[in-house]
């Protein structure tokens, strides 16, 4: 059975690598803090000291980090990076959210040394992570993801050949824009139904089975009902990922106005101290400027 690394696990990367585990695939884990992999180590999966440590071990190495340059260097370190510890035909599986030029450039270096990547975003949040139900969206060559698609399976509901290298990033992106687009526009309506004298729940459950229906509609009112804020997806993430987006459209010469627009709430939550929160609680931004609060 194929060996499986998996580097990063935070809020996601470690219910991700549980499945992994629980399908049965031998799992190597790293983590630059500790706690995360000493608990993983305890349910049998085996602990390594660095990136490079995970890659001379496995034949898929999964990642799942913050931003592009941690992927770049985990990647790509040739001290005690993944191409430093990869063999010829490893496939590296970035679960990372990052910018499609990273992904495009860490699949062109680590294809000069035989090696795969796929840049492999996901989405579904905590919730999805821990219950193996993730969306995942891949770019890269056709015969990796073959390979990895045994893994997909226990981590995932739906996976999609997305195209190239950098494909399944472009993907992400455009899933943030609806994701903010959505989590802005929920706050929007929950306080506006609240302070028109209106209940907020019952508003929800009018509009939920109409146009108006979505995942976030779905999911996210009754924690926000019951006053939980807390992350299933961080503010700050969710703020790093619009800054994907804004730079890649640029990039391109692709107007988003919109998302410009949407990107200024998440930052409004950061400045407001709540970076660290739900990225659902964009609606503390509405509830500040209207002055009410939901729940």
């Amino acid at each position: 059975m194929l060996r499986v690394g998996y580097i990063g696990l935070g809020l996601m990367g470690k219910s991700i690598a549980r499945n992994i585990m629980k399908a049965g695939f031998a799992v190597v884990v790293h983590n630059r803090s500790r706690a995360a992999v000493d608990e993983l180590a305890a349910e049998g999966a085996a602990a390594a000291n660095s990136p490079k440590e995970v890659a001379e071990q496995v034949d898929i190495v999964f990642t799942n980090l913050p931003d592009s340059p941690d992927v770049e260097k985990v990647a790509l370190d040739e001290a005690n990076g993944i191409l430093a510890g990869a063999k010829p035909g490893a496939i590296l599986v970035d679960n990372s959210t990052i910018k499609p030029a990273s992904a495009r450039l860490i699949a062109a270096r680590l294809k000069e040394k035989g090696i795969f990547s796929l840049d492999a975003p996901v989405s579904g949040g905590d919730i999805g992570a821990k219950n193996g139900t993730l969306t995942i969206m891949v770019g890269g060559e056709a015969e990796a993801l073959e390979k990895v698609m045994p893994v997909f399976q226990a981590i995932g509901k739906t996976v999609t050949h997305v195209g190239e290298a950098g494909a399944g990033q472009v993907a992400k992106a455009a899933n943030q824009i609806m994701v903010a687009a959505q989590m802005v526009a929920m706050g929007e309506l929950l306080v506006f139904s609240k302070k028109a004298g209106v209940d907020p729940r019952k508003v929800v459950d009018a509009i939920k089975g109409g146009a108006a229906q979505c995942w976030t509609l779905d999911v996210k009112p009754p924690r926000l009902f019951d006053g939980n804020r807390n992350p299933g997806f961080k503010a700050h993430m969710q703020l790093k990922d619009m800054g994907i987006v804004l730079d890649t459209a640029k990039e391109y010469d692709i107007p988003v106005s919109s998302a410009e627009e949407h990107t200024k709430f998440f930052q409004q939550m950061i400045d407001l101290g709540m970076g660290d929160l739900d990225n659902s609680a964009v609606v503390g931004v509405i509830e500040k400027l209207a002055g009410v609060q939901i729940p």
